[in-house]
């Protein structure tokens, strides 16, 4: 049974949602308005209506009185918790970027995992909302770009390899949700029915080697110099021999969709295509 939270904790709970200026924000309008009626004038008692009206205005400023200071104080809380969790996100991204070995990835809480995943995709433009889904499943992050509806699925499995269940149950998530695409995402690997029921979907399979590339792209530095140059989309079939493609081994080639609901993006496929349809995000 879900435990009963309090007014008091729930506003907390949104500020810890918002991004710190948010939290502010939040902060001086309950301050304004209930500082307003904390202060406002009592009616009259030269009127039967004034008379009428006391006891409830009276109860409202008394109210306001004590939720001038107590809602202001919920939302700070959250702000301080909204700050503290952007700046461990911050962390771990630099941490698993410092030391790019799967050991990195594999010593973190299932909640850190999925706090680095989002910190990722942050990086990459997208509005994160995590959704505390817990350790066992279920949509963990929902991503929102350009009106689309993006979502994440964090498995920080460090012994076996995410099967093709999983997969099928995002899948069927998000067609129930509407969602554009979807990203399973796993510090290990996935099997080999795992890819093949994601090839040519609207789903992402990133495993531990995908990540790491993701987490070294995101980085303030890249994000600098890609800044500062401008956007160039190869569609050079040259072979990359640092990638390797996940269902055969062989080397990857960068691609562009020229058709379904991905054309013009580009993507890494198998250098033998059409004998092996291995694809990796770029």
């Amino acid at each position: 049974m879900p435990r009963r939270c309090s007014p008091f904790e729930d506003m907390i709970e949104i500020a810890v949602k918002l991004p710190w200026w948010g939290g502010l924000l939040l902060v001086l309008l309950a301050y304004l308005g209930f500082h307003g009626l904390a202060t406002m004038q009592l009616p009259q008692l030269n009127s039967s209506e004034g008379l009428g009206q006391l006891p409830a205005r009276q109860l409202l400023k008394t109210l306001a009185t004590a939720l001038q200071y107590i809602v202001p104080a919920a939302f700070l809380i959250g702000t301080v918790g909204s700050a503290m969790g952007r700046a461990k996100r911050r962390r771990l991204l630099a941490a698993a970027a410092d030391a790019m070995g799967s050991e990195n990835l594999s010593g973190m809480s299932w909640q850190e995992f999925e706090m680095l995943v989002g910190e990722a995709f942050r990086r990459r433009g997208f509005r994160v909302q995590e959704t505390d889904g817990g350790p066992d499943g279920g949509m963990d992050l929902v991503l929102a770009k350009d009106g689309a509806r993006h979502l994440v699925q964090c498995k920080h499995w460090k012994s076996r390899k995410v099967g093709v269940k999983t997969v099928r149950e995002l899948f069927g998530v998000m067609n129930a949700e509407g969602a554009v695409s979807g990203y399973l995402v796993t510090s290990g690997g996935f099997t080999k029915e795992a890819w093949s029921f994601a090839d040519g979907k609207n789903l992402q399979l990133m495993d531990g080697s995908a990540l790491r590339k993701l987490i070294q792209e995101v980085q303030p530095s890249a994000s600098v110099v890609a800044a500062r140059q401008p956007a160039i989309r190869s569609t050079s079939a040259a072979p990359v021999a640092s990638l390797s493609c996940p269902k055969c081994g062989a080397s990857m080639v960068q691609r562009v969709a020229k058709q379904g609901k991905k054309a013009g993006q580009s993507f890494w496929g198998c250098s033998s295509f059409p004998k092996c349809r291995g694809v990796r995000p770029v």
